[in-house]
Parts: structure tokens; sequence; C-alpha cells
């Protein structure tokens, strides 16, 4: 069963009916997707429990709160806070087991909390020599971390030491990826380059050419054949798996960035940007799916899928955090043919929450261009 209570796809009668008001104070009326989280400051990250309807929550006045979430009407709440970062805090990720909650911040601090009631377990003060921004967890003991100054560094908790420490990008390290096995270690950097690093063997092993802008973001596609990464200049660059060294493909989305992305599917990616949008993606073919959702002009900071994939959190700059019902892309096949099409058409909504449909916001939204010259829109090479 759902841990959220949300009704599965076609069960739910949307958002939009308003019943009369005696019948909703008898029975708590079931929404698509749980309510907005209103919180007290803007929020840098989030994650979702890998079993449970639960959010974390990291905000830049450096609190961390756990709420749980339900699409039952009223029924989102916040279990505990912890005020222990100093400042902001940047990454929030839980364990593999669901037990700890890991916390990154700009007080160049990892804390690592009890999920259950938010006890704060270990404290690695001083743990980079500049500020944190990335964390994440490899296995049930191992951890890395990316700082501010582009140096990288893998835990082992029972240690509370670092088991490989590197200096490689010369810019914030941004994201993380780890593959199926836990050996190979992929870092997205400011400088442009993805860092490729042996867990296992504890060594740097490359860096790829630098691509336009900064990768703001790593993700495995294809079963781990595929690796994508989103650049700060709206661009999305493709690896294979065995080719680190230079991309394979790249697509350019009609957005002014990509500043955070998450995969739903084995093909398809969400995508959050400056300008508040939440785009599905296609990869290989490439194709931008449309909308699934949206915080009005508001930048994205980050992206969480639900255990199951039918649902996804984000935040941004607004306070809020918004859930969107995504069951529908699994279920989107896109053709290697591609239909000659009006050029400017708008983005298409895909959930009854976005705002695909012609509004005056979102008018200005256009299809994503034929592949520019040099850019490749093919299968490219497996």
């Amino acid at each position: 069963a759902d841990p959220t209570g949300c009704p599965a796809d076609g069960d739910s009668d949307g958002e939009e009916e308003v019943g009369d008001e005696e019948e909703t104070a008898r029975e708590p009326r079931l929404r698509e997707t749980p309510e907005d989280i209103v919180l007290e400051a803007a929020a840098n990250a989030i994650a979702l429990h890998p079993a449970q309807a639960l959010l974390a929550v990291g905000d830049v006045d450096g609190d961390v709160y756990l709420f749980s979430y339900s699409c039952v009407e009223g029924g989102t709440r916040e279990l505990w806070s912890s005020g222990h970062h100093l400042k902001s805090c940047r990454d929030v990720a839980f364990s593999l087991d669901g037990h700890k909650l890991f916390t990154v911040s700009k007080d160049k601090a990892i804390h690592v909390l009890a999920v259950e009631e938010g006890r704060l377990e270990t404290r690695l003060a001083k743990a980079h020599s500049a500020a944190l921004n990335c964390v994440l967890p490899v296995t049930d003991h191992v951890f890395a971390t990316g700082d501010e100054g582009g140096a990288l560094k893998v835990w082992d908790l029972r240690k509370r030491a670092p088991v490989l420490e590197a200096q490689e990008h010369e810019e914030y390290i941004s994201a993380m990826a780890v593959d199926a096995n836990g050996k190979l270690l992929l870092t997205a950097s400011g400088d442009g380059t993805l860092g490729v690093f042996n867990i296992k063997r504890r060594r740097f092993e490359l860096l790829s050419e630098p691509q336009n802008g900064d990768l703001t973001s790593v993700v495995l596609l294809k079963r781990g054949k595929k690796v994508a990464c989103g650049s700060s200049e709206g661009t999305m660059y493709l690896f294979n798996w065995d080719g680190f060294g230079a991309a394979s493909d790249r697509f350019a989305l009609r957005a002014e960035s990509i500043d955070c992305m998450v995969p739903i599917t084995e093909n398809v990616v969400c995508t959050g940007s400056l300008d508040g949008v939440i785009r599905a993606v296609n990869v290989l073919p490439n194709r931008v799916l449309g909308c699934v959702g949206q915080h009005a002009g508001e930048p994205i900071e980050q992206l969480a899928v639900a255990p199951g994939g039918q649902l996804l959190a984000s935040c941004a700059h607004d306070q809020k955090v918004k859930f969107w019902d995504i069951s529908s892309l699994a279920a989107i096949v896109v053709d290697d043919y591609r239909k000659k099409k009006k050029r400017g058409g708008p983005l298409r909504a895909l959930s009854s929450k976005a705002a695909g449909d012609g509004q005056d916001f979102f008018a200005d939204l256009r299809d994503e261009p034929e592949g520019a010259p040099g850019d490749s829109d093919s299968d490219g090479s497996d």
C-alpha cells in the first residue's frame, strides 16, 4: 500500500472539486497530492525517505525539519526540528536503511541525526576547510561530501574519518551520484567538469573535459549505461558509462538553466530551473515531455522522488515544499521518429496542478527547438 495514502492513478476526484462544507467536515478529503508545506525560511534542500512517507528539509537558517506527508487533507505534520547547524543547511540525505539523516552546512560541519526522534548522533565539526555543499550516502557506513572549494571526501562513519580525500575540481562540487555497486562516485562541479572517483580503490580516476557553464547535477540513466549532467546554461550533457572524458551527446532545453535533476525512470528525468518550472525530459531520444509543476517565478532549489515513483517533491525560494503527481511519466513512450510540429507551442501540462495549459504566466514557455546545429538529437551510441 502507498504509505502516503494518495489515491492510485485515476482514483481521485482531483483537487479542483469542492464538496459542500458539511461533507468535508464529516470525512477528510483525499487529495491527489499532499498539501504544500509552508516553511519559516527558504529551503536549500529536501529529501524523501526510502520507505516511509517522510520528508526532510534543510533551510537557509541552518534548521532541519522532518515532516510526515499524506494525501489526506490536513494529514501532513511536522514531527521534529533540529537547530544544530550554525549557518545555512545546504543538503540533507537519508541513509540507505532510512534510520539516519545526514545534513551538511555552510558551517563546514556534518551532522548525522536519528530519523525517529531527531537526536544528533554524530557531529563532525570542521569536516572540510570550506563550506559544505552536498552529501551522498554510498553504503550503510560510507558517505561522500563535497564542498565549495571543489574538495571531495569519502567517509567511514564507523571510523568518523575520511577514507578518501581529493582536490581535483577548481570550483564547488554541486552534486554527486554513485553506481549501483557503490564503486564509482561521480561529481558535478562549477568548473564544468564531471569527476570520476573509485571508492573501492580509494583513488581519483579522471575529470571530463569542461562543458559550457557550471555542471549543477548528475544522474545515472539507462540502467547505468548513461550519465546525464545538467548545466547552468540550460543544456543537458550525456556521457557513456565507459567514456567519461567527453560528452557523447548534448541537448539544449529551452530553459534558463538546469539547477537540479532527478531520475524518474531509466529514460525520464525531472529538471528544476531558475524560471520556477519543473520539466519532464526524456533522454535518448531527447525530448522535453512537458511541465510537471511550478513555483511561479521562484528558482527551484531541489527535487526529490518518493518511493514508488508516483510523487515528486520540490522546494524553491518561495519557502514552500510542493508535491506533484508524476504517475503518468512511466507510461509515456517517446518514438524515435520526430513528427513535424509547430514551433513555439505551449509546454504540455503533465499533471492537473501543472500550469501548462495556456495560463498567462506560462505563455512564454515554448517547446524545445529542433536540435541546434552541432547538437545531436540522435540516440547516440550505447
